[in-house]
């Protein structure tokens, strides 16, 4: 099942945008090279806005206690936990297709 977020357009290079999914809240991230991630869009260690974070590359830091996560995967790379990911792309029209 996909579901269409919209343009890949609301995203600057580097930063992330949360959505409403089906159920949940995803943070969609869009590096400087127009790759797309989507993670859960709270931090598992204290609920901080994971949209709002820093972003270097593929790595995501927490903005609220500087948590680090590896957004390919969700691992943490500082920190004890780690994140959900989700299926995410963008299509022909240039559209986030987020996918469950």
């Amino acid at each position: 099942m996909d579901l269409v977020l919209g343009s890949l357009d609301v995203i600057s290079p580097g930063e992330g945008r949360a959505f409403e999914s089906w159920s949940d809240r995803v943070a969609v991230f869009r590096t400087r090279t127009d790759q797309v991630f989507a993670v859960q869009a709270q931090c598992p260690h204290r609920g901080g806005p994971l949209a709002d974070g820093l972003l270097g590359g593929t790595t995501l830091v927490c903005p609220l206690h500087s948590w680090k996560f590896d957004l390919a995967t969700g691992t943490p790379l500082l920190g004890t936990c780690g994140l959900q990911t989700y299926a995410v792309r963008v299509d022909a029209a240039r559209r986030i297709v987020l996918s469950l």
